[in-house]
């Protein structure tokens, strides 16, 4: 995996833990109005594999709302 794939899926990690909404919406803004959302992304063969994975939870239903992810990782990280 290239340096530039490592960073955006390190800067994705991170966003996925921010529950600020302010904090969200300013971040999107930023990203929004910044010329490179105009470009194509590539992604990687690991990328599509986890989509592709994603695709099967939801026709299989295997969800989970997105409140009680939370509490499982408030939970989680209560317990380390």
């Amino acid at each position: 995996m290239s340096t530039t794939d490592l960073i955006r899926n390190n800067i994705i990690d991170k966003l996925l833990t921010i529950s600020n909404e302010d904090y969200l919406s300013a971040l999107y803004q930023l990203v929004n109005a910044s010329s490179v959302g105009q470009d194509k992304v590539q992604i990687s063969e690991e990328q599509i594999i986890m989509l592709q994975l994603s695709d099967e939870d939801i026709v299989n239903g295997s969800l989970i709302e997105q409140c009680q992810l939370d509490k499982d990782d408030l939970q989680w990280l209560s317990e380390q």
